[in-house]
């Protein structure tokens, strides 16, 4: 069965209206170049301007691919735990979280896994998409992934602006994390979060 690879990108760094600062299209730039290399079928992403914006920058890196929206990448919390098993880190972030907010951001955590976690078992050879998204969704494929339980999202949610995870999927197997947040393609001056504390080695 003919394997799908999944390549998961934050968005670049962005400001605070979300629109991407010079630095996060110098990072989509940077991304798109590497991801070039790949034969990529599709890029899709977030509806989200700062991944609309960093999505056309990646596809422009190559030679020609379909550039697509999937509302199941947009910016959402995919799990909010009890309060009661909460560290201490957190409880501030999830302060006012009502059950019908947490349930939606859940429901849209369900659709992006099985729109992209698992494998394509009607395609005849091996296909490789980028899906640009947020932080927290990427988080959570790799929990999906590894099935862990709902909460370990958190201790994944530090991605970096693109920052590249890549997710295998073949039918009948496992998923594959073959990486997860990889800034290789990044100068030092261009790896960050955005979250407090967030800049990388």
């Amino acid at each position: 069965m003919a394997a799908r690879t999944v390549c998961f990108v934050r968005h670049g760094a962005a400001d605070a209206w979300g629109q991407l600062t010079d630095e996060g299209r110098e990072q989509s730039r940077l991304i798109g170049q590497r991801l070039a290399r790949l034969p990529i079928d599709v890029v899709w992403h977030s509806p989200l301007p700062r991944a609309v914006e960093s999505a056309e920058i990646i596809a422009a890196e190559m030679r020609r691919v379909l550039v697509d929206e999937a509302a199941e990448l947009v910016d959402h919390v995919p799990f909010v735990p009890d309060r009661e098993d909460l560290s201490p880190s957190w409880v501030g972030f999830f302060d006012g979280y009502d059950r019908s907010e947490a349930d939606a951001g859940r429901r849209t955590a369900d659709g992006l896994a099985a729109r992209f976690g698992t494998a394509n078992t009607r395609a005849q050879r091996p296909t490789h998409e980028v899906a640009v998204t947020h932080a927290y969704p990427i988080a959570w494929m790799v929990r999906d992934a590894l099935s862990a339980p709902p909460a370990r999202w958190m201790s994944l949610a530090g991605i970096a602006n693109t920052g590249l995870t890549v997710i295998e999927h073949t039918d009948g197997e496992p998923p594959g994390v073959v990486m997860v947040n990889d800034m290789s393609h990044l100068p030092a001056e261009l790896r960050w979060t955005g979250f407090a504390g967030g800049r990388q080695l």
